[in-house]
């Protein structure tokens, strides 16, 4: 199922909300280029863990999932190493939950993305 895209109305009332935030950061930095980086990189890693859950939590779901599939690729179905192994979520909005997830090889995953064209 490819990911919801917003539409022009929805991207429309993005604007606002990204000129309010970078707004806050230029004032909560005062003028400090390397302060406001350093407010900027920290904003974007925690949304980023709203979307993907923090690298712990995923490497403890990668090693269930891991030991759930006998060690054998959810594609594919041979066996991988956990190292080069990846989580690949059925739909990317419902995170990455044990319901939700699979473990593949990263080359399985990586020709699954083509095939759907993901970039």
């Amino acid at each position: 199922m490819p990911n919801r895209q917003l539409n022009k109305d929805e991207l429309a009332l993005v604007k606002p909300l990204l000129d309010e935030i970078r707004g806050r950061l230029e004032v909560l930095s005062g003028g400090d280029r390397k302060l406001l980086f350093a407010y900027r990189r920290k904003v974007v890693k925690e949304l980023g863990y709203d979307e993907r859950s923090k690298p712990v939590a995923r490497a403890k779901l990668k090693a269930l999932k891991w030991g759930m599939q006998n060690k054998l690729c959810a594609h594919c179905g041979r066996e991988m190493p956990l190292k080069y192994s990846e989580l690949d979520r059925k739909n990317a909005f419902d995170g990455y939950t044990e319901e939700n997830t699979e473990l593949v090889h990263a080359k399985c995953h990586q020709e699954r993305q083509a095939a759907k064209r993901y970039t």
